[in-house]
């Protein structure tokens, strides 16, 4: 078996790059201290087609050398928007008829596995700060919660991994439901 070259990957990519469809998810980072993470964030979901990222708080922002870093690129291709404030975020989406979801670990959270993706609806994915998680004050606005089941005793994930994880979840469902 041979590899494909990294030139040969990128005009794959850059061929087809405006014909593909992007995945009814946005992202909401509130409040992410690290850079090196919001870059992962941005190259995962350029990797998974996925709508949007919103970044609120002091959530760093492009251009910026941490977030250049680890996006590779990812912050140019993926469409974004600051705002200062998640609420006013949250706001905007209901208007537009997302349903709104923390990734956290919460009391009657649903589980990555169980959640039941409806390819018909828009979904906004809250992503909060990588020590104290999503704010009280935004898990009180939204539908639900969102958590990834883990077994070791950590019982916690980088939070541009967990991301990851839970957008890789959106996709996979997204294309079994539309294929």
């Amino acid at each position: 078996m041979q590899k494909f070259s990294p030139e040969e990957i990128y005009q794959q990519r850059h061929s087809s790059f405006q014909q593909v469809a992007r995945i009814p998810l946005v992202l909401i980072l509130d409040n992410i201290r690290s850079g090196l993470n919001v870059g992962s964030i941005f190259r995962s979901a350029d990797g998974f087609g996925i709508e949007k990222i919103y970044l609120s708080g002091y959530t760093a922002i492009p251009p910026h050398p941490e977030i250049n870093k680890t996006a590779l690129g990812a912050n140019e291709t993926v469409p974004w928007e600051f705002h200062e404030n998640a609420h006013d975020i949250i706001r905007e989406l209901r208007l537009h008829k997302f349903e709104i979801y923390a990734l956290e670990q919460a009391k009657e959270s649903i589980k990555l596995h169980a959640f039941e993706y409806d390819a018909n609806k828009k979904y906004a994915l809250i992503i909060g700060n990588e020590m104290k998680g999503v704010s009280e004050a935004l898990m009180s606005e939204v539908d639900g919660s969102i958590e990834i089941v883990q077994q070791g005793m950590k019982h916690s994930l980088n939070v541009s991994v967990a991301t990851g994880v839970a957008i890789y979840e959106f996709w996979k469902q997204n294309h079994r439901q539309i294929q």
